[in-house]
């Protein structure tokens, strides 16, 4: 594929996305009554000894067992499934115990058989570089950014930051980086140019940016096995507005509601570095917690928003709008026959609840949303 037939795709679905600057950050699809997210108590623990290695990808298995556990979780797993931790700057962490009602529960869909692969990238390297001076720096590729553990994150309100809770936390304890974490934002580099005869300087820098807050549910904290998945995700509060563009998040719809059933999101994918890296592809299948697809991956790009283009009634027009954080690989035993799939966490009501309490601090503004 040629440069100009590759800007062409790239501007087709960069268009008709409206970035949001101020206002609220989350939005509520309708259809289903908002689940009542609600902290009961908060706890003081340990100070984390941020002893684990950063790992900037992911592998799971899961079987039909597992699927079956995840589409049938008693109110108890689920209450301490959304029960999360919090870590500030200092090092001082706390546990809060939530209380949920109105949740409704899904029921699981198997992954259609495929054919064995043995990597992350499938078939022909479907990924775009954002090259230019101004691309990476427009929406919606601006609301990417680099996370200091080498991992990626989406910004959803004008201080917080999505990304996958592995990144910072390998199930039993904070990865050495979370100790002084660091958001990276691409921004022009306006240094006087050098000589003609020096090396020039690189165009686009990272500004680091310090993150005073994390937050990461009890689901992935508590299990170290097939369902960690489904709760790899944290939440990020920078210390400082970040005074850029950012993305809107959203329960995730039936693929039917999805423009052209696909997925897209950008990353900092560690075999291409310097470089922002876009990507999209279809869904092939989803359950109650995952959305199964093969958009070409490496690490590095674990932590990525994945948005969709989503039809907005009240405005006649398309917007982009994050349903999930991608997460990594994972394995499908169905019958004997193994098949592997890339992987986004989806954001599903009670995820939606949870990470709209965490951005506002206010259940009551997230239920009435």
């Amino acid at each position: 594929m040629g440069r100009s037939q590759m800007l062409l795709i790239i501007l087709y679905f960069a268009n008709q996305s409206r970035a949001s600057r101020s206002g609220p950050n989350t939005s509520w699809g309708g259809g289903q009554k908002m689940p009542v997210f609600r902290p009961q108590e908060t706890v003081r623990l340990a100070k984390p000894r941020f002893s684990a290695e950063a790992r900037q990808e992911l592998t799971t298995h899961c079987d039909a067992g597992c699927l079956w556990r995840e589409a049938h979780p008693t109110f108890d797993d689920l209450k301490e499934d959304l029960a999360y931790e919090t870590v500030y700057l200092n090092g001082t962490r706390t546990l809060t115990r939530v209380d949920i009602s109105d949740s409704p529960l899904s029921q699981t869909h198997a992954p259609r058989r495929r054919r064995r692969r043995k990597r992350q990238i499938f078939g022909v390297d479907g990924r775009f570089d954002i090259r230019g001076d101004h691309f990476p720096l427009s929406f919606p590729f601006s609301t990417t950014v680099k996370i200091s553990t080498g991992c990626t994150g989406i910004l959803v309100s004008d201080r917080h930051v999505l990304t996958a809770a592995h990144c910072i936390h390998d199930g039993k304890d904070y990865v050495k980086g979370a100790k002084k974490l660091k958001v990276g934002f691409l921004t022009e580099n306006l240094k006087a140019p050098l000589p003609k005869r020096a090396k020039p300087p690189p165009k686009l820098l990272i500004r680091w940016s310090r993150v005073k807050r994390t937050q990461v549910p009890r689901g992935w904290i508590r299990s170290q096995n097939e369902l960690s998945m489904d709760y790899d995700y944290a939440l990020l509060e920078l210390k400082r507005p970040h005074g850029k563009a950012y993305m809107e998040l959203t329960v995730m719809p039936s693929p039917a509601q999805v423009a052209g059933n696909r997925i897209h999101f950008s990353g900092f994918d560690s075999d291409r570095p310097g470089q922002l890296v876009y990507r999209f592809c279809p869904i092939i299948n989803e359950t109650p917690h995952l959305i199964y697809q093969h958009c070409d991956a490496q690490p590095g790009s674990s932590g990525s928003g994945v948005y969709a283009k989503l039809w907005m009634p009240d405005k006649h027009h398309w917007e982009r709008k994050i349903v999930g954080i991608f997460s990594g690989h994972q394995w499908v035993d169905l019958n004997g026959v193994q098949k592997d799939y890339n992987v986004a966490v989806r954001i599903t009501p009670l995820k939606y609840a949870q990470i709209c309490y965490w951005i506002k601090g206010n259940y009551s503004e997230c239920h009435s949303n």
